[in-house]
């Protein structure tokens, strides 16, 4: 029999909404942790005792795992509770730097990011949290990839692209002196007779990335119309060859930018394409730089393209037509780090392609690698004008300039053991910058306890080893001790054992079978007991009364309340005492009511109050308290000198609304009209409000 299969049926513990669901026990104690490791896991404020005499009689080793505060009330030293905590260490935290004006220095010298390594140790649902700081370095490497789609170019469309290809040259110059530009095309094969067909395309690399300016010139002012029609597929297929085929195009550890000219659409995969046979994930440049692959490979999708464009640091912009912004613009954003620029046919042409790549890289979002499963990251951006985003926006800052600062909160979080407790590295770095934060999460998975293991003492028969003040016990054997054998119980004839009856819970929910007898669990207050053999009783879970079990009066019995004498009910709530109904002519409730509960309940609607002998509209009410109205409120009348005697004071008022629906009427000694009026409130205090005209 599999020992973990018996334990989990063991020890699987269900809360109900009624009776024991009354008052859970903490979640770590619910979390049933066989042992430490197991129960730091559970949630970060969950530690677990080592003193080997902890345990009361009964109470399983799980009930090592609890709330620290918990733990300590319970008699555990905090010397005796392992509670590791998380930590954060930083490896490498170099300044922010960049070149220094428009001197050029070696790219390993520069840093826009930091820190740069650090490690973090992470406790289950134990966040933690650091700060990362970006900088746009000045004069920073910059690679440029000239790409040129020549269908359906005519010639003045032609010499905008050649000036746009000389115009761009010497822009990036301005923004930075360690400039590189290449050049490609997206060609068709002649079509007979001069005519415009929907000939074969291919993709080209002219120009590696270089220095020689002059060599980019040479080819982009000698460049002569296509004479076909490019599928707008292939036009896709290029753009992804010109990004994966790294060392083929030259691109180096810089900015990296690819322009894609074209006055047509671009089609993908699962765009009406048809399907060819492998995913064009690979380069396919031959030794003169054309593109092979095109006849064998599948033309790429959005999501592939955008994904290796993103693995490789390449922003991408778009050079249309102001016709096809739009379409492009759609395509911009399930692209990231990508951009629009329209073409123009004059000098501004190049002008609003920098100010699309200025509005581009101005951008700062943050982007991570995979993270283990239990694994989370929330950002917080700390931008421009006191900025701050959270949420999916708080990976990013926008209109970042050169030379700018901005600040990023991470915060990390772990659920349980990822990866199996197992080292695992993670990268942070911007989109479209080539530097990165690494981060190596070390788990913590285990006590330092576990490591101190002592065979043998505490655990009878050699069945288990004692391991942070518990017995862990070897493979067939369970319980406190160990003292169990799956051997000599089968699981079936175990739980049935520890059943009421066929259809209830093991242990009714409230313990554990243990050797085939339950062991009810104790509750964090010692005066809360779980009893019976099947724990089908307690001492807490009956009716209350004002917050008290069976209001005071009475003892919880198995979910009943058994009522001391002369209350009775279910929460022993009505008293059988009746001398709180005995009213001033010693009947019961002044002969107009019940006593119920120790309480009159009133039959006759003119009477009421505690005793019912109110009777606001009775005419002897008026004659009973007219003198005392006298002399408290005029200081006259026949208990003038004995005016001590009445039991109530009166107040003044303005306006006969001010005395309610039922008033006496009198005349005074000065023969005036008075008025007043008597009740008692709920608390038995009379209340008489007095008028004089």
């Amino acid at each position: 029999m599999n020992l973990n299969h018996i334990l989990n049926t063991m020890m699987i513990c269900f809360w109900i909404g009624h009776g024991l669901g009354y008052s859970d026990p903490s979640e770590c104690l619910r979390a049933n942790a066989q042992f430490c490791g197991q129960c730091i896991q559970t949630r970060k404020n969950c530690g677990w005792c080592t003193k080997e005499d902890f345990l009361q009689p009964g109470e399983l080793t799980t009930a090592r795992c609890d709330d620290v505060e918990a733990l300590i009330r319970r008699g555990c030293a905090m010397e005796n509770i392992e509670n590791p905590s998380g930590a954060l260490r930083i490896i490498a935290n170099n300044n922010l730097t960049g070149h220094v004006n428009g001197v050029k220095g070696n790219l390993e010298d520069i840093t826009q990011i930091r820190p740069q390594k650090l490690i973090l140790k992470i406790r289950s649902e134990e966040p933690q949290t650091f700060s990362l700081n970006f900088k746009r370095a000045e004069n920073y490497p910059f690679d440029l990839y000239f790409l040129v789609d020549l269908s359906l170019l005519s010639e003045n469309d032609l010499d905008n692209m050649k000036m746009l290809g000389i115009e761009l040259k010497r822009k990036m110059k301005k923004i930075t002196s360690d400039f590189r530009i290449g050049y490609g095309t997206i060609e068709s094969t002649s079509c007979p007779g001069g005519k415009t067909c929907a000939g074969r395309s291919r993709f080209k690399n002219l120009v590696r990335l270089t220095n020689n300016k002059s060599e980019y010139s040479k080819h982009v002012s000698k460049q002569t119309i296509s004479g076909g029609l490019n599928s707008p597929a292939e036009a896709a297929d290029a753009i992804m060859q010109a990004a994966i085929c790294r060392d083929e195009i030259g691109w180096r550890n810089a900015t990296r930018l690819l322009v894609f000219y074209t006055n047509g659409e671009l089609h993908f995969a699962g765009n009406n394409t048809k399907s060819r046979i492998l995913p064009n994930e690979d380069c396919h440049l031959d030794i003169q730089g054309v593109y092979l692959g095109n006849r064998h490979q599948n033309y790429p999708s959005i999501a592939q393209l955008a994904r290796k464009l993103h693995d490789n640091k390449i922003q991408l912009l778009f050079a249309v037509k102001e016709k096809f912004k739009d379409v492009y613009k759609a395509l911009q954003v399930r692209i990231p780090m990508s951009e629009v620029g329209v073409q123009t046919s004059n000098s501004r042409n190049a002008i609003g392609l920098i100010d699309a790549y200025h509005a581009l890289s101005s951008d700062v979002i943050l982007d991570n690698s995979k993270l283990p499963e239990g694994v989370s990251i929330h950002y917080t951006a700390y931008c421009k004008n006191n900025t701050i985003q959270t949420g999916q926006n708080g990976r990013k800052c926008s209109g970042i300039k050169v030379g700018e600062e901005v600040r990023f909160s991470i915060t990390i979080t772990a659920k349980k053991c990822p990866n199996n407790g197992q080292k695992t590295a993670v990268e942070i770095k911007p989109l479209g910058f080539t530097e990165n934060v690494e981060i190596m999460l070390n788990f913590v998975c285990e006590c330092e306890c576990q490591q101190k293991i002592m065979a043998n003492i505490s655990c009878p028969n050699g069945n288990g080893i004692l391991e942070c003040g518990a017995c862990r016990c070897h493979e067939g054997h369970f319980g406190q001790f160990c003292e169990c054998s799956t051997a000599e119980l089968n699981s079936e004839d175990m739980d049935a054992s520890c059943k009421q009856d066929k259809s209830s819970l093991i242990c009714n929910g409230n313990g554990d079978c243990i050797c085939g007898k339950c062991v009810c669990k104790k509750r964090e207050n010692p005066e809360e007991i779980i009893s019976g053999q099947y724990c089908e009783c307690d001492n807490f879970s009956c009716h209350r009364l004002h917050g008290l079990i069976c209001g005071g009066n009475g003892i919880c019995n198995c979910g009943m309340c058994q009522c001391f004498p002369n209350f009775t009910g279910s929460a022993c709530d009505c008293s059988l005492d009746v001398s709180s109904c005995v009213s001033a002519n010693g009947m019961l409730c002044h002969g107009k009511g019940l006593c119920k509960c120790g309480q009159c309940m009133c039959t006759d609607p003119m009477f009421w109050g505690p005793t019912c002998e109110y009777c606001p509209t009775c005419d002897n009410v008026c004659i009973i308290h007219k003198a005392c109205v006298q002399c408290k409120a005029f200081n006259n009348g026949p208990k003038k000198d004995t005016c001590d005697s009445c039991e109530f004071e009166v107040t003044m008022v303005e306006r006969k609304d001010q005395l309610g629906q039922q008033y006496c009427v009198f005349r005074d000694m000065d023969n005036a009209w008075f008025y007043f009026s008597y009740f008692v409130n709920d608390q038995n205090v009379p209340v008489v409000h007095v008028l004089k005209p």
